[in-house]
């Protein structure tokens, strides 16, 4: 097993320090290889060293400006600083060099709701859950996506397949009771929000939409 490979699994099984030293074994063997930077930058980034982390990533994308992994991997970072923008040019650059991954289309899509640009981040939200329909949670907010366009028909079958694959997720049980409302099927509604609240007690909007219906609101 090469370095790269030992520090892959190091980092699955939350061996951080493990993970590092075997990244930075990688880059001093091959010192002009980009996945070692990539995935020592990683390591950085799941412990929160979001500075270290980013030299890591330009330092890989510096060797090969068309490492996609890279862009991606910087992208997440800057997501997870709520750099919106940036991320947002990030999953571009790499979905352009060629990384058309479930995660990246579905980041690109996150990174353009954070945007409020809802109606373009449906089409990357849609192909994410094609290339991995058991992703609970890109099926989720593609439900959404499709529920702000008024796309409520279609929006019940990604809530529907969310709960298929996930069957504690209060949001989309709640979600589900609303795009049930808005076709005036109360009772289908109720039933939708008492769910939410099973999995989730302090869900505070299934909680006010339950006593609404309850009130015939």
């Amino acid at each position: 097993m090469d370095k790269n490979q030992l520090g892959v699994r190091y980092m699955q099984e939350g061996k951080w320090e493990e993970a590092a030293k075997a990244f930075n074994d990688a880059i001093a063997e091959n010192p002009h290889d980009p996945i070692g930077f990539i995935n020592f930058g990683n390591v950085l980034a799941a412990v929160h060293d979001s500075e270290k982390a980013e030299k890591f990533y330009q330092k890989a994308i510096a060797l090969d400006e068309n490492a996609a992994a890279a862009y991606y991997s910087l992208g997440n970072l800057y997501y997870s600083d709520e750099k919106f923008a940036e991320a947002k040019s990030l999953f571009e650059t790499a979905m352009k060099k060629g990384l058309e991954t479930a995660d990246n289309f579905f980041m690109l899509g996150m990174a353009l709701i954070q945007l409020e640009q809802i109606r373009f981040a449906l089409p990357y939200l849609q192909r994410s859950v094609e290339l991995n329909g058991e992703d609970a949670e890109a099926r989720f907010q593609y439900g959404l996506c499709l529920a702000q366009q008024n796309l409520i028909d279609e929006a019940i079958v990604q809530f529907e397949k969310c709960l298929e694959k996930d069957p504690n997720h209060a949001d989309a049980y709640y979600n589900l009771g609303v795009a049930w409302g808005f076709k005036e099927e109360p009772a289908k509604a109720l039933e939708l929000f008492t769910k939410a609240l099973h999995v989730q007690p302090d869900h505070t909007l299934a909680g006010y939409a339950k006593k609404l219906m309850e009130q015939g609101g």
